[in-house]
């Protein structure tokens, strides 16, 4: 039940990561932007998280997911870190959070 927990924790943890991460044309972090599909943590903490970009051709198509995996794996408990950038569903504007939305001034 444990390891349960702390992988819950250790989820948290990396959100918490993923919110010092910005998209550079936006001033938003890419949590709240709605670029993170999931994040996946198995019992050995290693981590998958998809995540998607605002277009594909993004000019950061390249560093974003790089720094994305480094920063997550920079994480004490994470035992790597892996990233899968899709398309699947397209990014659009209603995944921004109510956060991201407000900043932008969309609300």
């Amino acid at each position: 039940m444990s390891e349960e927990i702390d992988t819950s924790i250790l989820g948290e943890k990396i959100v918490g990561t993923l919110k010092t991460i910005f998209d550079p044309e936006i001033p938003v972090d890419i949590y709240e932007l709605g670029l993170i599909y999931d994040v996946l943590v198995n019992e050995d903490f290693e981590v998958k998280i998809l995540m998607t970009l605002t277009t594909p051709n993004c000019p950061v198509a390249e560093s974003l997911p790089k720094e994305v995996e480094e920063k997550v794996k920079s994480l004490d408990e994470v035992k790597s870190a892996e990233v899968e950038i899709t398309f699947d569903p397209p990014w659009t504007q209603d995944l921004m959070s109510e956060e991201a939305k407000l900043e932008l001034g969309m609300l």
